[in-house]
């Protein structure tokens, strides 16, 4: 099988998201090949290098999404653009603006103007061009001054709608890419079986593309849900973009998470929250999967089985390991009590002291210090997970893998990480933490069966092979519902040509009488 694996801000880059998980995907399943399709956020990441790539990487296409239009649209340029042209692209991205200002459903009309820019940039290119020109801005004011346009859409001035635009051309830039068959004979996306988008995003465009132009089938993967992330401070610069620019580029970015999850064979998640997102933002439940995100079990190997020599004195009975992020006001309140009753406990928090002019001091029993690896279990009796986690719980995951009882806030993914292999309490309850930590720290017995348990659960959930391995399964179930079928077969695959398809028979001409007849 060849897999098209398209990023955006990620692997190959060695400064890129979800890079690592991505490698262990490639290297995995070396029996498939693989063509990555990445987009760069800036020049820094570019600078940065790639990973070392496996030899079933058999090509790297790379754009950036960032400075000027990329080169390789192809086609004429914008300013020859004639009656016809422009008209197209008048229309076209008319409905894209309609459907990013007005309130309601607006899914169709999206979709309608995005399939009609993805066919002019191939038929005539210059759509990168045509979307900085005065042509989109008159389409895009159009479009917020229509009537039942949104308020903050009626209240943009030409200065929002020049961002807007800007922005607009950079998410819509992979349509003009020369990634679907070039004049020179390069095929591109039109010779994989299967696209695999690491994002929602404009990572994806390019596989709604290969689906449209090709039939090839898109499978989305999100480990931090793509349109979260923007709604949280990943998107628009709050400084740069006023409200009414953020409120259009918002819309837009639902649309196009909405259009990727409606057409992709199957969409993946990393857990049950995840999964909640991308169902509120167009996917449909029956076309979605989990699975979890896989870590290198062999770093936690010598912890989690009690190696001598790593952890000589693991557990103690009294210290408390706090991981997973900032340290909270509440950890001090539960502290206390703690303290009212077992004088003797202490806690390490692993990550840097607060700034002492803005919080408190620190209490007596707790000390500081970097993250080390799984050291930094090995060195407590329960691990306390910090409430500030959102998403799938890495820190938890690892407390598991070193076999440790923890103790966790009911937040994000934790119940479906933990199982019942750890105790959960209220967030930001601090007699509830004291409360539970108290608990394991007075009973080594629940401790010890606790920490086997977790360490159990995340060998079968959590590991890297148990990851590939899904995915794996995924492909070939993508493929089966949906084979792709080439029109000339690739001679570097192996079989890609079916062997009964021709069969090489040589059939005599049949005689138009029967042979007696011209007996005497």
């Amino acid at each position: 099988m060849r897999v098209g694996l398209l990023s955006e801000g990620g692997y190959p880059y060695a400064a890129g998201e979800g890079g690592e998980w991505c490698d262990h995907l490639v290297r995995g399943l070396g029996q498939h090949d693989f063509e990555l399709y990445a987009l760069s956020r800036s020049a820094r990441q570019e600078d940065s290098g790639w990973h070392a790539l496996p030899g079933n990487v058999r090509r790297v296409r790379a754009a950036p999404l960032w400075g000027g239009p990329a080169p390789g649209s192809g086609g004429r340029a914008y300013g020859s653009y004639g009656r016809d042209q422009r008209r197209r692209f008048t229309a076209h991205f008319g409905d894209l603006a309609a459907a990013v200002t007005l309130p309601g459903d607006q899914a169709y009309r999206f979709a309608d103007g995005l399939d009609g820019l993805a066919d002019l940039a191939r038929d005539e290119g210059g759509l990168a061009a045509a979307l900085r020109s005065e042509l989109a801005l008159r389409a895009l004011e159009t479009a917020c001054r229509a009537p039942g346009a949104l308020p903050a859409a009626y209240a943009a001035r030409v200065a929002d709608l020049l961002v807007v635009s800007g922005l607009l051309e950079r998410a819509l830039r992979p349509l003009s890419l020369d990634w679907y068959g070039s004049a020179d004979g390069d095929r591109g996306l039109a010779a994989v079986d299967l696209c695999h988008a690491t994002s929602a995003g404009p990572a994806a465009l390019p596989g709604l593309l290969a689906k449209r132009f090709f039939g090839t089938p898109l499978l989305v993967t999100e480990y931090e849900v793509r349109l979260r992330e923007y709604y949280l401070g990943g998107g628009a610069d709050p400084e740069a973009c006023s409200a009414p620019a953020r409120t259009l580029l918002s819309a837009f970015h639902r649309l196009l998470a909405e259009r990727i999850y409606g057409e992709a064979a199957l969409v993946t998640a990393g857990d049950g929250q995840g999964r909640r997102w991308q169902e509120r933002c167009g996917a449909d439940r029956a076309r979605q999967r989990t699975v979890h995100p896989g870590m290198d079990a062999s770093l936690y190997e010598a912890v989690g089985e009690g190696d001598p020599a790593v952890c000589p004195a693991a557990d103690d009975g009294t210290t408390l390991v706090w991981v997973g992020g900032r340290v909270e006001p509440h950890l001090w309140e539960a502290l206390a009590v703690l303290r009212a009753a077992e004088p003797g406990v202490r806690v390490r928090v692993v990550g840097v002291p607060p700034d002492p002019q803005t919080a408190p001091g620190t209490p007596e029993g707790v000390r500081f210090g970097p993250a080390t690896g799984p050291e930094d279990y090995a060195a407590g009796s329960v691990v306390v997970l910090s409430g500030a986690v959102e998403g799938f719980p890495a820190a938890l995951a690892e407390a598991m893998f070193c076999g440790r009882a923890t103790v966790s806030p009911d937040v994000g993914a934790v119940r479906e990480v933990i199982g019942g292999t750890g105790l959960v309490v209220p967030p930001r309850d601090p007699r509830a933490l004291a409360g539970a930590c108290l608990d394991l720290l007075r009973d080594p017995e629940r401790r010890a069966r606790l920490g086997a348990a977790a360490r159990a659960r995340a060998l079968e959930l959590f590991t890297v092979e148990q990851n590939v391995s899904a995915f794996g399964a995924i492909y070939l179930e993508v493929l089966s519902r949906a084979p792709v079928q080439h029109t000339a077969p690739d001679p570097s695959v192996p079989f890609s040509h079916a062997a009964g398809a021709h069969p090489p028979l040589t059939m005599s001409p049949r005689s138009a009488s029967p042979t007696w007849a011209g007996r005497p």
